[in-house]
């Protein structure tokens, strides 16, 4: 009994990126940052490429706070998806035509999203690193690391908590069932 033959690493490599590029750009806030990410097998990297539009402070000059938490948080959302979306990636069942034509999987909502800031941001690019924790069906824990030029000198670090994206019926059954116990008065 043979096993089908494995498909070219070029179509693979190519179908990854292709899926990657959707999500990103289905950010429209990490393209005004100018968030790109680097894709090694299913480790992403996300890069801050500087602009002088990020400086918070000019007299430092150091990286805004605001585009440093948020280039963390990108971070964390992108792992998180692309953790969740990964097996359908490989298995080719996820169709990267219609990832870029728009239509994309819900996204993890933020629950919260905790910043350390440990130095001021460099006027130069920085990169991030996100572990997701815990994921599950309903919630996941993700921690993500930023650093300049040396991945041990951290400038900021952060721990959110995330709502994972229920499938379409699921999330209408639950819509429901809200509406129907906020309508049916109190007892008593």
């Amino acid at each position: 009994m043979s096993r089908p033959r494995p498909e070219p690493v070029q179509v693979v490599k190519q179908r990854r990126d292709a899926a990657l590029a959707a999500l990103v750009a289905s950010v429209p806030y990490a393209r005004f940052l100018n968030i790109t990410f680097d894709r090694r097998g299913d480790e992403l990297t996300a890069q801050l490429n500087f602009d002088e539009k990020l400086i918070g402070n000019p007299f430092l000059p150091a990286i805004h706070g605001g585009v440093t938490a948020a280039f963390l948080e990108v971070t964390a959302v992108m792992t998180l998806t692309w953790a969740n979306l990964w097996e359908r990636i490989e298995s080719g069942s996820l169709d990267v035509d219609e990832l870029a034509a728009g239509k994309l999987p819900r996204q993890p909502k933020t629950i919260d999203f905790t910043v350390d800031y440990l130095r001021s941001g460099l006027p130069r690019d920085a990169y991030a690193r996100a572990t997701v924790s815990r994921s599950g069906r309903r919630y996941a824990s993700v921690h993500v690391e930023a650093w300049q030029d040396h991945k041990d000198k951290l400038f900021a670090q952060a721990t959110g908590h995330f709502l994972m994206p229920q499938d379409a019926a699921k999330q209408k059954t639950a819509d429901q069932d809200f509406v129907a116990r906020e309508a049916t008065p109190p007892k008593g």
